[in-house]
């Protein structure tokens, strides 16, 4: 195998780019793969551009490459994914986390910025948490203010994940409980929950977009009823756990900001409005109990 060097690697890639009716690949996907393999800085490809990848480099990057075309995202290569200020441990058993998810996390911070001297228990719930990206993001941010973060998924792999994320990012205020939902809570707990946050399936199960996502659970991704049972779900139940006045946020498809916003007034939410995301699209509901 002739060895290749960064200055080759760079101009396959720029061609692959170029390409892209053939092979729709972020070109940033190659290089952040690229500079993962070869374990360098980003400044490294314009600084060395003569470095000679070894020949077991050059066989991890291209079998990599491979993998990408056949549908395997970036992160699930690399094992990992940044997400708000930290980085997450991610594989075939959890979602991604995307950019747009951190919309969640802004509004919830808000939220309780907003709010008077807080005087229940500072317990926030997310279900549904995945990797848990929102959990543990949220509970990095408010360990400081005492707040406790529960933490809820069906599978234990997933739980497996998060757990080790928590580790990973030093998250101490943050309990992992395996449910369907709300299942295994009580609303006998007191007290009951400041905020419940979501980022549950919502694509609908004949979504023409799913045969693109060969590699993350579908479970994590779809539900019946044009994509809003488990919301629906979530929404109907929440006053259960939730405080008066407490807040439910939950992250939805981009064309549900209507059907949810009415699933939450017809359960009785109030301050109920719905948040765009960084390309303008609805992406987060938010009520508050009353």
């Amino acid at each position: 195998m002739t060895a290749l060097t960064i200055r080759q690697i760079k101009t396959q890639i720029q061609q692959m780019t170029n390409e892209e009716a053939i092979s729709p690949l972020p070109s940033f996907w190659i290089t952040d793969w690229l500079l993962h393999v070869i374990n360098k800085s980003a400044l490294f490809l314009i600084t060395d551009e003569s470095y000679e990848l070894t020949e077991d480099e050059q066989k991890q990057f291209n079998a990599g490459v491979v993998k990408m075309k056949q549908g395997t995202p970036l992160a699930y290569l690399t094992g990992q994914q940044a997400f708000w200020s930290l980085n997450f441990m991610v594989n075939e058993h959890t979602l991604i986390p995307r950019p747009d998810t951190e919309i969640l996390i802004e509004q919830v911070l808000n939220w309780i910025s907003d709010q008077p001297t807080q005087t229940h228990g500072k317990r926030l719930l997310d279900l549904g948490t995945g990797s848990g990206c929102i959990a543990i993001s949220l509970a990095y941010e408010l360990k400081k203010d005492n707040w406790q973060v529960v933490a809820v998924d069906l599978s234990s792999e997933a739980l497996n994940v998060a757990q080790h994320n928590a580790v990973l990012n030093e998250v101490t205020n943050i309990e992992f409980v395996q449910s369907s939902w709300y299942d295994k809570l009580s609303t006998q707990d007191t007290p009951l929950f400041d905020i419940i946050v979501s980022n549950p399936p919502y694509i609908d199960e004949a979504d023409e977009h799913l045969t693109r996502l060969v590699a993350e659970p579908i479970s994590a991704l779809s539900a019946p009823n044009h994509g809003l049972a488990d919301i629906e779900h979530i929404v109907q139940q929440a006053t259960h756990y939730l405080c008066k006045g407490g807040l439910l946020a939950i992250e939805h498809g981009y064309d549900q900001g209507r059907a949810v916003r009415q699933l939450f007034l017809d359960n009785g939410f109030g301050s109920v409005s719905t948040v765009q995301d960084y390309g303008g699209n609805d992406r987060v509901t938010l009520g508050q109990g009353c």
